[in-house]
This record gives structure tokens, C-alpha cells and sequence, in this order.
């Protein structure tokens, strides 16, 4: 790669990054074209170089978060051995976030924000769409009753889980409900 291209990519990573920095620590709507150019250390003009619009930075930043948390959940429950083992390494995998972590507020920003960009829950959609083929043929495998609706039941407990976490302490019987789930 080119000193000038590799520059941009790394122009672009930091832009990312400060991002998805920023979507937790201030909210959504409170990022703008100035604070992100600040925290990335360029100028405003660099990030309309880069992306279109400053949601179209923000949208890049937490797509990609949220696809290498999916990701890693999806490598933990795939190497699962048996659905409850599953069910514990998809609980396992999500033990860091306590609902108030950068990670945790992301996803919430990330999630209210699509409420009103059509694009933006398009591609939130793809993902979670995309995780729940994944779970479902692994569920289908190990040959667990209704496959595709168990997957979307265990998706929506665990993004219900996480969203609940910083209001209410989680049930200590929630592994066992979501394990007999998959019985």
C-alpha cells in the first residue's frame, strides 16, 4: 500500500475509533463533526473526506463494534459441545458488560439511534438476522426442538439481558430457564 493510502486507512481507524469512543461517552446525537475531528486529533474537514456525514461515521463505527461482539459470542457458542454447554458460553461471553461498560451503551445508542435512521437498522437487522442463521443451524446440529425460533428467543434474552442489567440484578435462575430451553 502507497505511504498516502496506508496513511488514509489509518486516518479513517483512528475516525472509527474515536467513534465509537464517543457514541457511550457523550450519546449519539451529542457527536458531532467537531468533537469526533478533536478526539481523532484532525481537522473537521478530514472526517467529510473520509465519511458523507458524521452518522454515516458513527453508523461505521458501531456496526463494527457490535459485528466483533457477534462475532466472538458466535465463536464461544459454536464451540459449544453440547445446547447447554452453548447456552453457558453465550452467557459466558456477555459476563463483561454490566449494562453501564462502553460496550453496554454502544449498543443502547446504537439501538435508539435506528429507531430513526432506516439504513442504520437495516444493517443492525443483517446482523442480528445473521447471528440467529448461525445459531439456528448450530442448534439444528445438536438437533434442539424449533431451531430457528430457540435462536431468536436466546438472541432476544441476551440483548434483553444486557439492556436490563444496569436496572435490575439478573435472575440467578437464568441459566437454568435458558437451558432447558435447548433441551
Amino acid at each position: 500500500m502507497a505511504p498516502t493510502a496506508q496513511h488514509g486507512q489509518e486516518v479513517r481507524q483512528r475516525l472509527l475509533a474515536a467513534a465509537a469512543e464517543l457514541i457511550p461517552e457523550r450519546g449519539w446525537t451529542a457527536v458531532s463533526t467537531r468533537v469526533l475531528a478533536d478526539r481523532a486529533g484532525v481537522t473537521p474537514s478530514v472526517v467529510h473526506y473520509h465519511f458523507s456525514s458524521i452518522q454515516d461515521v458513527l453508523a461505521e463505527a458501531a456496526v463494527t463494534a457490535m459485528s466483533q461482539v457477534l462475532a466472538a459470542t458466535d465463536e464461544l457458542f459454536t464451540a459449544a459441545i453440547t445446547p447447554e454447554a452453548g447456552v453457558d458460553a453465550m452467557l459466558a461471553s456477555v459476563e463483561q458488560y454490566d449494562g453501564t461498560d462502553p460496550m453496554s451503551l454502544l449498543f443502547t445508542e446504537t439501538y435508539l439511534a435506528a429507531t430513526r435512521d432506516e439504513q442504520l437498522r437495516e444493517r443492525i437487522a443483517t446482523l442480528v438476522t445473521d447471528f440467529r442463521t448461525r445459531v439456528t443451524d448450530w442448534l439444528t446440529i445438536h438437533q434442539v426442538a424449533e431451531p430457528a425460533a430457540t435462536a431468536a428467543v436466546l438472541a432476544a434474552t441476551i440483548d434483553g439481558l444486557l439492556l436490563h442489567r444496569s436496572l435490575v440484578p439478573e435472575s440467578p435462575a437464568l441459566t437454568t430457564v435458558l437451558r432447558r430451553l435447548v433441551r
